[in-house]
């Protein structure tokens, strides 16, 4: 008995008319900002090489991917990540372009997700990425657009700023196992102040450690900065000024208090190196944009370059649209168009001609009037064309117009 044959696997799901209608879209929206800004669309594979993808430098655990092989036995996976696709891209077929090279993508990542996490394994995500600029501008481009993207599709989001080297310089002298450095970070990200306090409290109260105890609650306004001050020396203290900069930089967009500072915005990709970013909306619970810069990723393909960028899940997206929207109206047709028996075809040029006049119109498939009018009585189409020798107009519940 074929037990799965009527249903989808576990973290997916079928869309249906209105969810369609709403992922379409934003997509059109999104690729609008893109395609303003002069960035490119490009497509990778739904299967890449496991090496593309290799933990040790991706930062994606290997038991989220979905593995199989081909006929030649080398391992593959369903693409977890776009990013790390792009990059490939652009190292192996794009590496002569002039710089910065500009590209964006609709694709579908996959990720298996542990059960009842209340993830979805496949996404739909779009994105951009700019390829070959380091520095300020870039950067202050990136989220420029991510502002502009997320404003274009669901106002009211909530951005938070943060830096990868902060978490990454205070934790690099721990006399701790990987594991642990993953533990500490997951603690700082979901602001577990109990389990932080739990694995720092065995290494002293050294200066690092201290400042690591601190970044959870490193969040808010442009207060943060002057807070974050004390435990910045060195280098930490130019990368917490070039954060400023970027967050004055952005204010201007006028983002008020949806703006935020977050100096424990340590996100699990280990790839990102600078700035990086995500966007909150209240009917999610997870974020629904995720960005960063990450210039040592294209030196793992042969091709160094410092490069930013972000993604956004358009599922999270359309689910707060629906959310804000309970009631998603679907266009109908206004014009249903019946043929009578041998005026088939001339009920076909009819429809075209309604059609190029901005007319939306469906063609009946049924043998006849009678069945055509109860359709569109069902369907909510108020008004059915009957093409014969003349055209008659009556409306679904059979009175003439």
């Amino acid at each position: 008995m074929r037990k799965n044959s009527r249903i989808t696997p576990e973290g997916t799901k079928d869309y249906l008319f209105e969810e369609c209608m709403l992922r379409r879209q934003i997509e059109r929206k999104l690729s609008g900002v893109f395609e303003e800004h002069c960035f490119r669309e490009v497509m990778t594979p739904g299967f890449e090489f496991y090496d593309v993808y290799d933990p040790d430098f991706s930062g994606i655990p290997q038991e989220i991917m979905y593995k199989t092989t081909d006929r030649l036995g080398r391992l593959l996976v369903m693409r977890p990540d776009n990013t790390l696709s792009i990059a490939r891209l652009t190292a192996t077929r794009l590496q002569n372009l002039p710089k910065p090279v500009r590209l964006y993508y609709t694709q579908p990542v996959y990720r298996n997700n542990p059960g009842l996490s209340g993830r979805n394994n496949e996404n739909l995500q779009m994105g951009i990425e700019l390829l070959g600029a380091g520095g300020l501008r870039p950067d202050v481009e990136a989220v420029a657009m991510a502002v502009e993207a997320l404003s274009r599709c669901v106002p009211g989001f909530r951005l938070e700023l943060g830096h990868a080297g902060f978490f990454r310089s205070l934790s690099a002298s721990l006399p701790v196992s990987e594991e642990t450095r993953e533990d500490i970070r997951c603690a700082i990200e979901s602001k577990n102040y109990a389990a932080l306090g739990a694995l720092l409290d065995p290494l002293g109260d050294g200066e690092e450690v201290q400042a690591l105890r601190a970044l959870p609650r490193l969040f808010g306004g442009e207060e943060v900065f002057e807070k974050a001050s004390r435990f910045c020396s060195g280098e930490r203290k130019e990368t917490l000024s070039y954060l400023h900069g970027i967050y004055r930089s952005l204010a201007e967009y006028g983002l008020g208090d949806r703006l935020i500072v977050d100096l424990g915005l340590v996100q699990r990709n280990d790839y990102y190196t600078g700035i990086v970013f995500s966007a909150y909306v209240e009917e999610y619970g997870d974020a629904v944009l995720l960005g960063g810069r990450y210039d040592n990723l294209l030196e793992h393909f042969g091709q160094p370059m410092p490069a930013v960028g972000f993604g956004v899940n358009v599922d999270a997206i359309a689910h707060a649209l629906s959310q804000r929207n309970r009631e998603v109206l679907l266009p109908h047709a206004e014009v249903l168009i019946h043929g009578e028996p041998g005026y088939e075809m001339k009920a076909i040029r009819y429809a075209a001609g309604l059609l190029e006049q901005g007319k939306r119109c469906e063609s009946s498939v049924f043998q006849t009037e009678e069945e055509a009018k109860a359709y569109a009585l069902e369907s909510g189409i108020a008004r059915v064309d009957v093409v014969g020798e003349t055209v008659r107009t009556v409306i679904s519940d059979g009175r003439k117009l």
